[in-house]
């Protein structure tokens, strides 16, 4: 490429920066040329600015796109944090303002452009066109798409899930159509499938309700909120480990500040859209060192997972910590740039994860520890059997890529913003002082979280209505003495209250269900057991394909030295969320595997085509049958078309998540009704269930408590009843990692208060 084509196109990005920066200033600006600006300026120009620095990190043009994606998001995060830190020393005490933000992010982007090494440019072949398959995989992607937005949107006006289920078939379609025309299909081709599939699937999920659906997520959005509201960030002001996560607080801002975008759709569509390049960078990552079948299986088995598409869009900042464990990954498996500049950026993204999310971190940096642990005796054991052990040099394939300087440093960024930084590491100490004490004290353990009861290794666990009992006892022990002097009801008045714990119901069994009755097969016993045997077979399928590649069984997946010590340390965390109950407690054994499959995707692969290598030729079409039927099973097709099983929040208007997770207008009328009520005494407490005030934590502005159950019940308080409470009695607590409901009872507040307000939705009590 000659010299004026590389200044005309850095020059052009340059340019177009300025005029963006421009456009922000101007008042009045309408939403169109606004949104298109703030996009450009905080993904566009970072993007395009950073290929450069990319392609010298990853040797392929798709790997460095997406791996100049995660570069843009920490630039984005960093800028705001810059300016948050930098400008209340000048006396701003609103840093992050409109034109602020514009202009820190023009200016770092104008020094980015200069010092940053631009993209080698490839030529495109006189009278190339679309590759062949772009009308099939645009067609069918366009129709996922289409679907997935119209699916949740009739959902969400009280119409059937239908639609959302065709969606859910049309992405399983897709996914089929690429494996099996893989050969003929390009990577970039492929790859733009899998990101629209999974693109179709989350927005499936984030766009169920008009308000912000789900469980993290809701409290996430609080504190983006205040952050919004005063244009700073303050740490020491809220000090809680979501207000910590810069990917939920100040990333948000800079998109809300600078685009016309609804902030309530950078929760729900805009970090769903960078999450779902995650599948991608799964495959690239594999790809670098596996044949196309084993990446494409892998992307899918990231995929299929149930954590993937029904709790991840609830995590926005796990979301973004995801994104740049991917690059991290791609960054680990490609092996044709030099190893210290791919170790320096590797850390880079950790760093943008310790930003991130805090969990996220210390499940990296405890599996990076363990596959540094394993490496060495794997080394030492080795080096045992060569008489004469011949020194590697850097470049050498079999040199390892993490070392010890790479899971030190990490470790201390993250303890460094937990600590002195944001002061927000107390839910650390406390899970690691309770685990030392599970450890140092076996027999007094309590049960860990149910999601123990998919796994292999099994788990102490406890029926609902041992932890409901468990609770009840923990909550009396709490406010006793409160409750003598008088704040709690008397417990005399509680006696005769019974909490029965409800079970979960299940869909109508349909005609399809009731045929396959008819011939002795009882849907809901076939759907628990389909549930509970692919979250088995998956955990089979890593082991088998973990001893096959490491025992050089396997022709398919050739890893990377670092895959197999990564996975090992991997499923050695996995494993111990399983064994030690306070981490399935307090960091869900699911989210641990989901973030595993970063690693071990590959594996799962590999012993697929392992167990079906009896098939020869037939082996492909038989392993596209299996994904295919774990994907229409999990996502939930399968028991949504035969009845018998809880309903998912993706396919129905109700299920657990419905109930616990979906906002209703009714009950935000009413808490907009009492917030007015209470303005001029805001120290009176209004008290709702835990998840009523999740649902409404913006609202209630005043004290407030996120407990109903009996005994917590203060004396003196207003009670307000959200949707489910009033239309269906019943109310969910979390306790010991787990959903436990119950029916309330209402005869409590009927004896002992004053109901002030009634509408369909919702009850007000005082």
């Amino acid at each position: 490429m000659t010299v004026p084509a590389v200044l005309r196109g850095r020059l052009g990005v340059m340019v177009g920066v300025s005029l963006a920066c421009v456009l922000e200033a101007v008042p009045g600006m309408p939403a169109v040329p606004r949104t298109l600006a703030g996009l450009w300026l905080l993904l566009g120009a970072p993007v395009a600015l950073w290929r450069g620095t990319a392609s010298r990190v990853v040797s392929t043009r798709d790997a460095s796109l997406m791996l100049a994606v995660g570069f843009a998001v920490v630039t984005d995060i960093l800028v705001a944090l810059g300016l948050n830190t930098v400008l209340p020393l000048f006396g701003d005490d609103r840093p992050l303002g409109r034109l602020d933000l514009s202009a820190a992010t023009m200016t770092v982007l104008l020094v980015i452009g200069v010092l940053a090494p631009e993209e080698e440019r490839e030529e495109p072949p006189a009278g190339s066109g679309p590759p062949a398959g772009a009308a099939a995989v645009g067609g069918l992607g366009a129709l996922a798409l289409l679907l997935s937005v119209a699916g949740p949107i009739r959902l969400n006006n009280g119409f059937s899930g239908a639609v959302s289920t065709v969606a859910l078939v049309t992405v399983a379609a897709l996914l089929v159509l690429l494996v099996v025309r893989r050969r003929r299909y390009p990577a970039s081709l492929l790859e733009t499938g899998l990101y629209v599939a999974a693109t179709a699937l989350l927005l499936l999920n984030s766009l169920r309700g008009w308000y912000i659906t789900g469980h993290d997520i809701q409290r996430e959005y609080k504190y983006f909120r205040l952050t919004l509201g005063g244009s700073l960030w303050d740490p020491s002001t809220y000090v809680d480990a979501y207000n910590a996560c810069l990917s939920v607080t100040l990333l948000p801002v800079s998109v809300v500040r600078l685009t016309a975008v609804p902030d309530l759709y950078v929760f729900k569509a805009l970090l769903p859209l960078l999450f779902a390049l995650t599948p991608v960078l799964v495959y690239r990552s594999v790809r670098n060192v596996a044949p196309q079948f084993v990446a494409l299986l892998s992307a899918v088995y990231f995929m299929v997972f149930p954590t993937f598409f029904s709790d991840m869009t609830f995590l926005g900042r796990q979301e973004v910590a995801f994104l740049l464990l991917g690059c991290s990954m791609v960054v680990l498996t490609d092996p044709g740039r030099p190893l210290a500049r791919r170790r320096w950026t590797f850390s880079v993204l950790m760093a943008g994860v310790v930003l991130s999310h805090y969990s996220t971190t210390y499940v990296v940096v405890a599996t990076l520890g363990i596959a540094f642990a394993v490496d060495k005796v794997w080394r030492l054991a080795a080096r045992s059997r060569e008489p004469r052990p011949r020194r590697r040099s850097q470049n050498d394939q079999s040199t390892s890529f993490v070392t010890w300087w790479m899971v030190l440093l990490p470790a201390v960024l993250a303890l460094l913003w937990a600590g002195p930084v944001t002061g927000t590491s107390g839910q650390l100490q406390s899970t690691l002082r309770i685990v030392a004490q599970n450890v140092l004290h076996p027999g007094q353990a309590q049960s860990g979280s149910s999601d123990t009861s998919y796994s292999l290794l099994g788990g102490t666990k406890a029926s609902p209505e041992e932890l409901l009992a468990e609770f009840r006892e923990e909550s009396i022990e709490q406010t006793e003495s409160q409750r003598a002097a008088g704040a709690y009801m008397p417990l005399t008045k509680l006696k005769s209250t019974p909490t029965p714990v409800v079970a979960q119901a299940d869909l109508p069994v349909t005609g399809l269900g009731k045929a396959l009755e008819a011939v002795g097969i009882p849907v809901p016993a076939l759907n628990g057991a389909l549930r509970q045997g692919a979250a088995l077979l998956l955990q089979l399928l890593v082991l088998v394909g973990f001893v096959v590649v490491f025992r050089s069984r396997s022709r398919s997946f050739r890893p990377a030295r670092d895959q197999v010590t990564l996975t090992a340390g991997a499923l050695a965390v996995v494993a111990l969320f399983t064994l030690l109950p306070q981490l399935s407690v307090d960091y869900s054994v699911l989210r641990a595997f989901q973030q595993g499959l970063f690693f071990f995707a590959p594996f799962v692969a590999a012993g697929t085509l392992w167990a079906l290598r009896w098939a020869n030729r037939r082996t492909v079409p038989l392993a596209c049958v299996l994904t295919t039927a774990l994907f229409l099973d999990l996502t939930g097709v399968v028991p949504k078309v035969l009845g018998g099983y809880p309903a998912q929040l993706q396919l129905s208007n109700a299920g657990r998540y419905y109930d616990i997770y979906y906002p209703h207008a009714e009950e935000r009328q009413a808490a907009f009704w009492l917030a007015q009520r209470t303005a001029n005494d805001k120290g009176q407490l209004v008290q709702t269930d835990r998840y009523g005030f999740s649902r409404l934590q913006t609202l209630l502005t005043g004290k407030s408590q996120g407990e109903i159950f009996p005994t917590f019940m203060r004396t003196h308080s207003y009670v307000l009843l959200g949707t489910t409470a009033a239309r269906k009695d019943e109310v969910t607590v979390f306790y010991r990692g787990d959903l436990i409901t119950y029916r309330y009872p209402m005869g409590l507040l009927d004896a002992t208060k004053n109901q002030i307000y009634s509408s369909e939705g919702a009850r007000i009590y005082r």
